[in-house]
């Protein structure tokens, strides 16, 4: 079959895909899984091998997948019902005072992004954000902006978070690389994002009648958060005692713990003799799947036990955090499986050849397909594993080395970024809580993500030039 021929099935691949979940909201994992089948078929494919690769790909994705946002969703989860961001917010508000409330909720915000997923770490902070935001008399809008975006910024770039595990498992990155990289463009563009959202909250927008009333309640005791929060049913707050809130530096240390373990992994494999015992030990140790369940261990007992949790107790909290991971770590097996069928099918190389044409350079392509596909189905998560497969054969022919392949990733996760309007979940949760018309949302939320996701990716292509030209 020719390479136009398999570009087109390709792109008609692609369209079902976005026809399937916008029109006829068929679930992504199913949407992708038919989606899939269909085009191994129709790209030849023997009859025979069509599940084989559907199973592979399924099995090859979920091996990286399941076990790190496992682990990353449990870690996020007791952090989350132990008070842990309660805690860590009112710490970097103590130490850069009162009058840079909103630049020290958005630097919490940023280590909290880093386990806990993007809609549940938002809503968790939402009765902090109220809370200060009335003590400041000032519209939640203006504390909740660079919040999000924040979050949202960790959320596409930085492991354990599915999308870019899912991707990194299909084109082949480093965790390693990818987790300090990203972490060092997030603050840049976090600090951007927080001058950004300034700019738009120069402009006074009016809450919904919904979210003033809840608002206005709010600290009374009598609004729907609080009483949600003192039954235990919330998803907004927990019910935890302050006295027993764990500490800022408990909370810091078991976030930053394992990303420190990785990088004593990812640096050991550069500076120590290859296939010596030193530089074994350092992969061991700096492992994503030994780091987290380090990290996990230390939660188990500083935040379970240690604080008066029963171990039935703690087990539970950490098992309530898979449920939610269930759906996610699927879709990310089918995003999987798609890639799969692309590679055997010939369509990845056929893409590849096309690029090497056309001399668009491979990471240029990564932001834009991974832009498209956001703006056209809303999920950053679907977008970014599915840009993957797309260009998972012209990643493995590049001969890239693991720092590019790492940015070529994080490229991804930053098209992935931008453009979250109404068909994306996070948009309405961050108008929801905010109060934000969809006009408004449009205006500020949109606009913000759009903003930062371009920004994003201009530092990551500074940061290819770099490192191609010193040709590491």
């Amino acid at each position: 079959m020719s390479a136009l021929a398999l570009l087109a099935i390709a792109a008609a691949g692609v369209a079902l895909l976005l026809v399937a979940v916008i029109k006829f909201k068929i679930p992504a994992f199913l949407a992708l899984l038919v989606v899939s089948v269909s085009v191994a078929l129709v790209a030849g494919i023997p009859l025979p091998d069509v599940i084989k690769t559907v199973t592979e790909g399924m099995g090859g994705t979920l091996g990286s997948v399941a076990i790190l946002v496992g682990l990353g969703a449990m870690l996020g989860k007791m952090i989350e019902i132990s008070g842990g961001a309660q805690s860590l917010a009112g710490k970097f508000t103590q130490l850069l005072g009162p009058r840079r409330v909103i630049a020290a909720l958005t630097a919490a915000a940023f280590l909290l992004a880093i386990p806990v997923f993007f809609d549940v770490g938002f809503i968790i902070l939402i009765p902090i954000i109220y809370g200060f935001a009335k003590a400041a008399a000032v519209n939640p809008v203006k504390i909740g902006l660079p919040v999000g975006a924040i979050m949202l910024a960790i959320h596409v770039v930085v492991p354990p978070h599915p999308g870019v595990v899912g991707g990194a498992g299909i084109l082949g990155a480093d965790i390693g690389w990818t987790t300090i990289l990203g972490l060092v463009l997030c603050i840049p563009v976090g600090v951007l994002g927080y001058f950004v959202a300034r700019k738009l909250n120069r402009r006074e927008f009016s809450m919904l009648p919904a979210t003033a009333e809840q608002f206005r309640l709010f600290g009374t005791g009598n609004s729907q958060i609080e009483q949600e929060a003192a039954q235990g049913t919330s998803k907004v707050a927990v019910k935890t005692e302050v006295r027993t809130a764990p500490s800022p530096a408990m909370i810091i240390t078991l976030i930053v713990l394992p990303i420190l373990m990785i990088m004593v992994g990812t640096v050991g494999a550069v500076i120590l003799p290859k296939d010596s015992f030193p530089a074994q030990l350092a992969s061991f140790i700096g492992a994503p799947l030994i780091a987290l369940l380090t990290a996990l261990g230390l939660a188990y007992y500083f935040l379970g036990i240690r604080r008066g949790w029963s171990s039935q107790h703690t087990g539970e909290v950490m098992d309530s955090a898979l449920a939610p991971t269930a759906i996610v770590i699927l879709v990310t097996g089918a995003g999987g499986v798609f890639g799969k069928v692309l590679t055997v099918s010939g369509i990845g190389k056929a893409l590849a050849e096309g690029l090497q044409t056309a001399g668009l350079p491979v990471i240029v392509m990564a932001f834009i397909l991974a832009a498209i596909l956001r703006a056209s189905q809303g999920s950053a998560t679907v977008a970014i594993i599915t840009t993957a497969g797309l260009l998972a054969a012209s990643v493995a022919d590049g001969g890239f080395s693991p720092i590019q392949t790492a940015l070529i990733l994080i490229a991804i996760g930053f098209g992935a970024f931008g453009l979250s309007h109404v068909n994306d979940s996070g948009f309405w949760i961050v108008t929801r809580y905010l109060g934000l018309s969809v006009a408004d949302g449009l205006r500020t939320w949109t606009v913000l993500t759009t903003v930062l996701g371009l920004a994003g990716f201009a530092l990551t292509f500074l940061v290819w030039i770099l490192v191609g030209g010193l040709g590491v």
